[in-house]
């Protein structure tokens, strides 16, 4: 096997995070045949695929997928999306739910397995360690160990599915670009397999319609006045990104704009429609793109935009600089072009203030599935699994570390003795104060600041913990620095099952044994995952 070459194969398993494997057989020049493993990003189990060949290993080799040759006996479903395929985002849209969550649960039980070793604490090797064994055919009771072991299993809660199938994503960044080189302005999501090519969004089906009717708006404008986006390369031009963040429960609507400081120079004459706002072909007059010392005019745009039909409210537009040399949506400096900064959204009866780079789950009713079932978790509305008793938090102190804006927070302080959270985000710890102000919560601390650093600071030892970390999972050091306080029981909430299992070693290490596991599935159409944990310190 050698880099750049293309072969033909069918995808045998897929991992999480949308890791699939085809096996290959080749003679060597002894005239011995051996099997070679090849990894390759996408995929559907028994997909027929062509790939090329990036790295090459002995025995194991990454590729990449050029095309799906036959689709997999599992693709039942016809697409929603016109550009499915073509997007990179969306990958499982052929398969039916069903089957999205059945993957999606073998692939989280598979990581667990690979480490975890209830009771023993131990690693390979050890007689009665249970590290790699196949125990997907369980369905409840995932580990289901004689007794005589002295080992206790943990509990398979399932995964439960999204309330909604399509319009479920309340947060999108939408990005400037173009599909080839040199062609029309774009504004979307990536095409799939380019870090360069932009494809439109104008038919996705993850969001509202309000974000594509926006999403047109602010196109349309930019393309008519012809101002350049931002060019990775060269770090030229003005339009990077369209961020559009919509509350499920109340309508409302942030939008902003997200461009460069870079300005036009001031001798390019730029046509600037400002006489129909509604987006109609009628009356318009032409007008140079005024520039005011370092500034773009933008306010004919947000005319436009307070003149569409929407079903919710636009509540703000927002122009947001960002000169970074990531690919990312950050702020410099941001400014109101109209409206307010903020919107509302309510979750399990909650209000909560969202700003534009405040983290809150992306799928407002799925988050109210995660949420409930973490409650569950936390309050004992399952039996704890060692004593059969529900925990009892009135008079408790509970740690939420990473706390976001205080979702998790608020949703547990009424049956709490006191909940302190921390987050690193100063403008989410912001918003979380007023929000527990709001929804009338006096036992809730947030604290804007590094978990490792902040931790050293509270006097209060907690009593309860709930993790709800970043992708990347929590740090080396702040986890072990969690772990010291020897709580009974805590929480963990993962958006990345494999820095969930990272994490989970370490926890083997401090005496925790899984209790119950749950998925709930967040983002149907792709390979993403959410897992909901309980774990317990249990005594050697």
């Amino acid at each position: 096997m050698k880099k750049g070459q293309i072969y033909e194969g069918v995808i045998e398993y897929v991992d999480f995070p949308n890791k699939s494997s085809i096996t290959v057989i080749e003679q060597d020049s002894d005239g011995e045949k051996r099997e070679i493993k090849v990894a390759v990003k996408g995929g559907i189990p028994g997909q027929k695929v062509s790939f090329i060949v990036n790295k090459v290993r002995r025995d194991k080799c990454q590729g990449r997928i050029k095309e799906v040759l036959k689709r997999s006996p599992l693709e039942t479903a016809e697409p929603v999306c016109a550009k499915f395929g073509v997007c990179g985002g969306c990958n499982y849209q052929t398969l039916p739910y069903e089957e999205q969550l059945k993957l999606k649960k073998s692939q989280v039980l598979k990581l667990i397995d690979e480490v975890y070793c209830p009771g023993c604490h131990c690693r390979d090797g050890e007689e009665n360690c249970f590290i790699g064994q196949d125990i997907s055919h369980k369905e409840n009771i995932v580990r289901e160990l004689d007794a005589d072991s002295g080992q206790k299993g943990y509990v398979y809660d399932g995964i439960l599915p999204s309330p909604q199938m399509i319009g479920y994503r309340n947060k999108m960044e939408f990005s400037f670009g173009d599909e080839i080189k040199g062609g029309p302005l774009t504004l979307g999501l990536h095409k799939k397999g380019s870090f360069h090519d932009i494809i439109d969004a104008d038919c996705c089906k993850i969001v509202h319609e309000d974000f594509t009717k926006i999403l047109a708006c602010v196109r349309s404008y930019c393309q008519q006045n012809k101002i350049p986006h931002y060019k990775k390369n060269s770090h030229e031009g003005v339009l990077r990104h369209l961020l559009v963040r919509r509350a499920d429960a109340t309508g409302e609507i942030l939008a902003a704009l997200v461009v460069s400081s870079q300005q036009l120079h001031n001798h390019a004459s730029i046509d600037l429609q400002v006489g129909d706002l509604s987006g109609q072909d009628s009356d318009v007059q032409t007008a140079d793109l005024a520039v005011d010392g370092e500034k773009i005019d933008w306010s004919p745009l947000a005319e436009r935009l307070k003149a569409l039909s929407l079903e919710g409210k636009l509540v703000g537009f927002l122009l947001i600089t960002n000169d970074s040399l990531g690919d990312v949506v950050q702020s410099d400096k941001t400014e109101i072009l109209f409206g307010k900064d903020f919107f509302t959204e309510e979750v399990l009866g909650l209000k909560f203030k969202i700003s534009p780079f405040s983290f809150f789950q992306t799928n407002t009713r799925g988050a109210e599935v995660l949420y409930q079932r973490a409650r569950d978790y936390i309050l004992g509305n399952v039996p704890n699994a060692d004593t059969n008793k529900k925990i009892d938090l009135r008079d408790k102190v509970v740690f939420d570390l990473y706390s976001g804006t205080g979702t998790i927070a608020q949703i547990i302080a009424p049956i709490a003795k006191k909940v302190i959270g921390v987050e690193i985000v100063e403008e989410a710890v912001e918003a979380a104060k007023e929000n527990a102000k709001q929804n009338g919560l006096t036992n809730c601390e947030f604290i804007a600041g590094d978990v490792l650093k902040v931790l050293d600071e509270i006097e209060e030892k907690p009593d309860f913990i709930i993790l709800d970390p970043p992708r990347d999972g929590i740090h080396p050091k702040a986890l072990r620095k969690i772990l010291s306080y020897g709580v009974g029981n805590m929480v963990y909430i993962s958006c990345k099952p494999t820095s969930f299992v990272r994490d989970l070693i370490v926890f083997q290490e401090y005496g925790y044994e899984l209790k119950r596991v749950s998925n709930v599935d967040m983002f149907p159409g792709t390979a993403h995952v959410e897992c909901v944990v309980l774990m317990s310190r249990v005594e050697k």
